[in-house]
């Protein structure tokens, strides 16, 4: 191709970019009048009474009930059972679990209680014989300490043993010195008559042989004195007062070993006591085992399985219970009522939670009692977020509430499903309109107003909403035409491609294409008009009882298929997730991020009100 037509090409191009840009800018940031279908659905603003409620689902139960629960320790198996929904009396056997592995425990434990019975006397008796020998080795060391005493003292005494003997060598000093003077005399008269010849000189030498022997005994006896003064009284006194010591040591031994002796024979006895009282108590504990195998009624009242009673969930067995199932301790096996009361029990979301107090009227359907409504109050809402429904699905928070049916629930019965409407406000003369018609630019709550061919965008004050119709507290006229379907797209295009509105503003609408739903009883040229000329007209939702989908908000539109996913010119409403399923966020006219499955019939608060 030639240079110059190259050339004439860029600048067509450039040309085309240029206008698709003007384009753009034109759509995104033109005025607020848009013109309008001629067959565009609108809606006429209406005045008249608007109730406020949320809708939620639940389950019937008695409000007055006797638990009756399984007190049998382990896992045990039902062996007769009575029949649900029958009438019994106070005493009627209500169940019998199996019992034959209690009885073999029970022979046994019979078997361990004598056993710790014969070794508790045992014991007894240990002690008994114990305490005298320790008494008689106390008795005997006491006995011991008191001779020693008695022997020292009778040593050291001043008439004692040693002054005894003290005495006794002196004497015996005093007779040899006596004996030896004599002899010696005798030697000496016996000198004199040998020089006269009158003896011999043999006698004379017995003679002197006695003498000296007399001043050997002299000797003798004054070393014996020596002896006992300088030694044997110090050895004997030493040895006397080491016998006291060693005799008050012995004692004292022995108080202590006797009291060793006592202590532990007491605490064998006193561990045999335990180990008995054990047995006894655990052959108690299987007997009353035994006694709760059989469940008999507490008072008079209808039969109702604990599991008719209990929802789906991921804890325990969820089986009917039947003859043959195992039961755990504490499991609940029958729910008595005991009254005609009945009361409905819900589950409120978080996001609706702030609105809902005790005290609250409430309006109850129940699916099997067809064209008859039941009043009653709300009378406790848990504390605490429901754990079963957390643990399936951790994003997913409600609270567990209990709504008073009022009068007797004569046709009801318990475990019936209901729905509930909780009346948050009812409005004797307010202006509404259709949630759809409602959309967010920026903070602000607007409305697309039909002003001849032209759709004009009017913000407006709004306050809550029922999830089908919405409070207009200031903005709007009655009479006016609203459009059903306001051209969301400009308004989000326009956010996303302003730089000061946060991303946060920005309604998911325009990633994710949602299907508008036009309301019934359109009249000609798709405009909402009443039935009958004078009435107001009769729109699904003004009472909350009808309208659009679950989790609905104020400019919010449902999901879009494309034409092609069903029948021509016909579109899908998109399948609702299973349980546990997290739709995609959606946000509301209140700038709350939602989703249908866990904002089911919840209201709208007031938005910050812009001066």
């Amino acid at each position: 191709m030639a240079p110059r037509n190259r050339k004439w090409l860029g600048v067509a191009a450039a040309a085309v970019v240029l206008v698709l840009v003007v384009i753009g800018v034109v759509v995104f940031w033109g005025a607020e009048a848009v013109g309008a279908d001629p067959n565009i659905p609108t809606f006429a603003v209406v005045r008249g009474p608007l109730t406020i409620g949320i809708d939620v689902s639940g389950t019937l139960k008695a409000q007055d009930m006797i638990v009756i629960k399984n007190d049998v320790e382990g896992r045990t198996t039902i062996i007769s059972l009575v029949e649900e929904g029958k009438a019994v009396k106070k005493g009627d056997l209500l169940v019998e679990l199996d019992s034959s592995s209690l009885q073999d425990q029970l022979v046994n434990q019979e078997i361990a209680v004598r056993s710790a019975e014969t070794a508790y006397v045992s014991a007894q008796e240990n002690l008994a014989v114990g305490e005298n020998q320790a008494q008689a080795d106390i008795d005997l060391a006491e006995l011991t300490l008191q001779f020693a005493n008695q022997d020292l003292e009778k040593y050291v005494a001043e008439e004692g043993e040693y002054e005894t003997q003290l005495t006794d060598a002196k004497s015996q000093i005093a007779v040899k010195e006596e004996a030896a003077q004599q002899a010696q005399e005798r030697y000496e008269w016996s000198s004199k008559l040998y020089e006269e010849k009158y003896i011999s000189e043999t006698e004379l030498k017995a003679d002197e042989l006695a003498w000296r022997r007399a001043e050997l005994d002299v000797t003798l006896a004054k070393n014996n004195l020596k002896l006992l003064q300088e030694f044997t009284y110090k050895r004997q006194l030493v040895q006397l007062e080491s016998d006291v010591k060693q005799a008050e040591m012995a004692l004292e031994r022995t108080k202590r070993k006797a009291r060793a002796d006592v202590i532990l024979l007491k605490a064998e006895l006193l561990a045999a006591e335990e180990r008995l009282e054990r047995q006894k108590t655990l052959l108690a504990k299987i007997q009353q085992n035994i006694k709760n195998t059989k469940i008999y009624a507490p008072a008079d009242g209808i039969v109702v399985y604990a599991t008719s009673n209990r929802g789906g969930g991921w804890r325990g067995n969820q089986e009917p219970l039947d003859v043959g199932q195992e039961v755990y301790e504490r499991q609940e096996l029958i729910h008595l009522p005991t009254s005609k009361k009945v009361k409905a029990e819900v589950k409120i979301h978080e996001s609706s939670l702030d609105k809902v107090r005790e005290g609250l009227p409430a309006i109850i359907t129940v699916d099997s009692v067809k064209n008859r409504t039941f009043t009653g109050r709300v009378t406790k809402i848990a504390l605490l977020p429901d754990a079963t429904m957390a643990w399936l699905n951790p994003d997913l928070k409600v609270y567990n509430t209990e709504v008073e049916l009022d009068g007797n629930g004569d046709d009801l019965r318990t475990g019936m499903s209901c729905r509930a409407r909780i009346i948050i406000e009812e409005y004797d003369d307010v202006l509404y309109v259709p949630v759809q018609a409602v959309v967010r630019k920026g903070n602000q709550p607007v409305v697309y107003v039909l002003e001849g061919r032209e759709m004009k965008m009017r913000p407006v004050e709004i306050g809550l909403d029922n999830n089908r119709m919405v409070h207009i507290i200031s903005g709007l006229s009655e009479g006016e035409k609203v459009v059903l379907n306001p051209p969301l797209e400009h308004t989000e295009a326009r956010q996303q491609r302003r730089p000061d509105v946060p991303e946060e503003q920005v309604s998911p609408g325009s990633e994710q294409e949602t299907e508008r739903q036009s309301p019934p009883n359109l009249g000609p040229g798709g405009s909402a008009e009443p039935e009958r000329q004078g009435q107001p007209p009769q729109i699904p939702g003004a009472d909350g009882t009808q309208g659009r989908p679950e989790g609905f908000q104020p400019g919010q539109r449902p999901p879009r298929q494309p034409s092609s996913g069903g029948p021509s010119g016909q579109r899908q409403r998109p399948e609702r997730g299973g349980e546990g399923t997290a739709p995609p966020a959606r946000r509301s006219a209140t700038g709350d991020t939602t989703t249908p499955a866990t904002r089911e019939g919840a209201g709208t608060q007031n938005p910050p009100r812009n001066p």
